[in-house]
C-alpha cells in the first residue's frame, strides 16, 4: 500500500483554495481534510485534525503563514503555495518541503509529492525507541560511522538535514529529520526545546529567560546558548520535577 498523505489548505481566497483542491483530487496520495482560511482557524484545524501536511498560504489578510508557525508548533510537511517569488527564501528557512507558485500545475505538484514520498519513512512504527547506552551506525559526514547516543550533546536542523553536535566538539550533518529523532532518542535524557533543536537534558547548565516569553539553553561545553520557544517551556519544566 502506498502513502497517503492528510492534508490541509490554508488560504484567504475561496477560490484559491477550490482550485487547488481541483488539482490535488487527481493525487489518490493526497486527502484534503480541512480548509482554512485565516491564522486562527489553521491553528484550531491543525490541533483538531492533525495533519501530515500543510498547504500554506503566505498573503492571509494581515497576517502570513510565518506568523502560524509562530504560534503552534506543526509536526507536519509544509509546502507553502503563493503568488510571489519572494518569500523562498525565508520559506526554506523554515523548513518548508517545498514553495509552489500560484497557479499550481499537475505537473509542478507532482514534483512536490514526489518529494513527499521520498522522504516519508516506510513504517515510523517500526523505529525502536532507542536507550541512553546505545551505539549507532549511520552516515555522518557522507561516511558511515559508530556515535553513542550518550555523546550526543544536541541536534540541530536545517532542511531536509540535521546536525550532530557531540561532547567532543565535533559536528556531523546526517540525513534525519528533527522528528525521526525526536521519536528514537531516549525520552528522559533528550528534549526538544525549539522547533529547530533537540538537547542532551544532561548538558543543560543554564537556562534564562529572553525576549517574547522565549529563553536561552546554555549547555555545557557550548560558547552559545540555543533558544527555547515558548511553547517547549512547559514540556523542559517537566522533566525537571
Amino acid at each position: 500500500m502506498g502513502h497517503k498523505f492528510r492534508a490541509i489548505i490554508v488560504d484567504d481566497e475561496k477560490l484559491a483554495r477550490l482550485d487547488l483542491k481541483s488539482v490535488l483530487s487527481s493525487f489518490d496520495e493526497i486527502e484534503v481534510v480541512g480548509e482554512a482560511n485565516n491564522v486562527s482557524s489553521a491553528e484550531q484545524l491543525i490541533t483538531k485534525l492533525h495533519p501530515n501536511l500543510v498547504f500554506l498560504d503566505i498573503q492571509l489578510r494581515g497576517e502570513t503563514g510565518f506568523d502560524l508557525l509562530e504560534k503552534i508548533n506543526i509536526e507536519s510537511d509544509i509546502v507553502f503555495v503563493t503568488a510571489y517569488d519572494k518569500y523562498a527564501i525565508r520559506a526554506f528557512d523554515a523548513n518548508a518541503l517545498d514553495y509552489l507558485l500560484k497557479p499550481v500545475s499537475s505537473e509542478r505538484l507532482r514534483q512536490t509529492i514526489d518529494k513527499l514520498i521520498e522522504k516519508a519513512p516506510i513504517d515510523p512504527d517500526c523505529y525502536r525507541r532507542l536507550n541512553y547506552d546505545d551505539v549507532i551506525f549511520l552516515s555522518l559526514n557522507n561516511k558511515y560511522r559508530f556515535l553513542k547516543i550518550d555523546s550526543i550533546v544536541a541536534i540541530t536542523s536545517n532542511a531536509d538535514y540535521t546536525f550532530i553536535h557531540t561532547e567532543d566538539k565535533f559536528r556531523f550533518i546526517t540525513r534525519k529529520t528533527m522528528k525521526e529523532w525526536e521519536n528514537r532518542l531516549p525520552e528522559n535524557h533528550f528534549c526538544r526545546i525549539h522547533r529547530e533543536t533537540i538537547v542532551n537534558l544532561a548538558y543543560i547548565s543554564d537556562i534564562n529567560d529572553w525576549f517574547s516569553n522565549s529563553y536561552k539553553v546554555s549547555l555545557k561545553g557550548f560558547e552559545k546558548p540555543f533558544l527555547m520557544s515558548k511553547r517547549y517551556a512547559a514540556k523542559i519544566r517537566k522533566k525537571f520535577i
